[in-house]
């Protein structure tokens, strides 16, 4: 096999990769939020699980006949007032991360900014809205009861003593909101936020001053709507619901596979969540304890994932405290495997994660270093040059000799004409004689490939990358060069590494080689400048590696012919 066909090969792997990507993108609609469905299904007030029977709006599911607990999944609450949301009080809490709306009906978290993540970085006072209950890209986190007998689930009107909570000199907030039955049964669902953490504590305390046994189970879910139009997109990152358990570990659960069938399954621990690029909302449940997890697809794109707990029985004059964790933040892989085992593989690195985790250890140890995630980008490309220098000399160093060849190429070529077996028995003989070696470049390309693609997704998935200012004029390696100067440049080094590799004898093919270039900077116009970057960095240390060993195999040549 000719050097060329190698360039070709590791061009046509980025193509593929890009094709991929937009592929999953058309066939898996990533979502960013919703309205609320219009038809009777989803303002039916609980969804059942396919076994049970329908609950009457707004009333809990009664337990199974048989082994006593309900798997019942609660829906989306009723249209009132606003469109998508029946709304009550807004309690609004202030910590020094997040920015989060909760109201009494339902005691929903309705809304959660990211104080430190601006939208954009010529937008600093506007954050990310993770949560957000706008009709067009809703996407909230419901909890509640299902009980023998009335409980607050996400359709109940809470009481507040108060409606603004500031996080000034404490550590941290607790926000209760209370719900009382005529039976005697009161509810406190108490959120609890602290200083410096996305992760929101919530519990369900039950007192039991009735005269009966209260037997009930708590639920968390996370509701959103597919807001996505379908569009094809160079870059690709996945959003939908993921859920863990020690079984399976990490699993996708996307829109589709939620509208083709409800997730019914029972396991201890784990977590589930609704990630999107760069952010994650999860639901962590107690590590010991067995949840029902479950899925539903409403109506207009909207979809539940959630978990119900055991049921508990409280006897009169008990009391009983349900708990859960909720995570409303970036992915910072560091923090997120604190807090739960698995949730740091929210940060989607693909298939090649074993390659990819390591790269950003060394990446983020290098930014401690320099303080600045474009040096940091520049010195890992270095360290993998490093690394692979001697498999780049082996392929470098036939691509050389290969070049050096080429008039004695072009010369059989024009000899046996339209002839291919003779020119190929012929040029077989040639490679023999002069100790050549047609196919030394090709393995050394293969092996790094896989570590290139890891590499891609590591500067594409990592938040700590998100607007992160470079120098000069790149203030933000998640977007695009706005005056597309890496673009350019990865265009001029194409160029020159065209030049140091043997043209091709194959006329067709030549022309393909020599497009290639103009081909594929318009591609990384629009990429992420840190990826750009990447590329600029590896194809300048590709040019400087390979200009050498030319040199020197071409100045070896000549005193041997001399």
């Amino acid at each position: 096999m000719d050097n060329y066909r190698i360039l070709i090969f590791a061009a046509l792997s980025v193509v593929i990769i890009f094709l991929w990507q937009a592929w999953q993108q058309e066939q898996v609609a990533p979502p960013t939020a919703a309205t609320a469905p219009a038809s009777a299904q989803a303002q039916s007030g609980i969804a059942q699980t396919p076994a049970e029977p329908a609950a009457t709006s707004g009333s809990p599911a009664t337990p199974a006949a048989a082994g006593g607990a309900s798997t019942a999944v609660p829906s989306v609450a009723p249209v009132a007032g606003k469109p998508g949301l029946a709304v009550g009080q807004r309690v609004h809490i202030k910590t020094d991360v997040l920015d989060v709306i909760i109201d009494t009906h339902g005691g929903d978290m309705r809304q959660a900014d990211l104080s430190a993540y601006p939208v954009k970085v010529t937008e600093p006072e506007k954050p990310v809205r993770l949560l957000d209950e706008a009709p067009s890209t809703l996407f909230i986190a419901q909890s509640g009861l299902l009980a023998n007998r009335p409980a607050p689930d996400h359709h109940a009107q809470f009481s507040v003593e108060k409606t603004e909570y500031t996080l000034n000199t404490a550590d941290e907030i607790k926000v209760p909101l209370l719900w009382t039955s005529p039976e005697g049964v009161t509810v406190t669902k108490t959120y609890t936020f602290r200083r410096g953490s996305y992760v929101v504590e919530v519990d369900h305390t039950v007192n039991n001053a009735s005269a009966t046994e209260w037997k009930g189970r708590q639920y968390r879910q996370l509701q959103r709507r597919d807001s996505s139009d379908g569009g094809l997109s160079l870059i690709y990152t996945y959003t939908g619901g993921v859920i863990y358990s020690e079984a399976k570990k990490y699993e996708k659960i996307t829109f589709d596979d939620m509208k083709e069938e409800n997730l019914s399954r029972d396991f201890d621990g784990g977590w589930a969540a609704m990630i999107q690029h760069y952010f994650v909302s999860a639901w962590i449940p107690k590590a010991d304890e067995n949840n029902h997890y479950y899925s539903k697809a409403l109506d207009d794109k909207h979809y539940v994932l959630g978990m119900a707990s055991p049921e508990v029985a409280i006897a009169p004059g008990q009391s009983n405290t349900f708990t859960s964790r909720l995570y409303v933040g970036p992915k910072l892989q560091d923090m997120l495997e604190k807090i739960a085992p698995g949730l740091e593989l929210t940060v989607d690195y693909g298939p090649l994660t074993i390659i990819a985790k390591p790269l950003f250890w060394l990446l983020e140890w290098f930014h401690k270093a320099v303080n600045n995630w474009g040096w940091a980008i520049v010195l890992l490309t270095l360290t993998i040059k490093l690394v692979f220098f001697k498999l780049s000399e082996t392929s470098y160093r036939s691509m050389a000799n290969m070049r050096r060849l080429q008039p004695k190429m072009v010369a059989l070529k024009e000899r046996y004409g339209d002839d291919r077996q003779k020119f190929s028995q012929a040029m077989m003989e040639l490679y023999k004689k002069e100790k050549v070696n047609p196919v030394g470049g090709c393995l050394p390309v293969l092996v790094q490939i896989p570590v290139f693609i890891a590499l891609y997704w590591v500067l594409l998935e990592s938040v700590e990358l998100r607007q992160a200012p470079f120098i000069l004029w790149l203030q933000d390696l998640s977007t695009r060069d706005p005056y597309y100067v890496l673009p350019l440049i990865m265009g001029i080094t194409m160029v020159i590494q065209q030049r140091l590799n043997p043209p091709p004898p194959d006329p067709v093919m030549a022309k393909v080689v020599k497009y290639m270039p103009y081909i594929f900077t318009p591609f990384f116009a629009f990429f992420p400048s840190g990826l750009v970057l990447y590329w600029v960095v590896n194809n300048t240390l590709s040019i400087a590696q390979q200009w050498f060993i030319t040199h020197r195999i071409d100045k070896l040549a000549a005193k041997q012919t001399s």
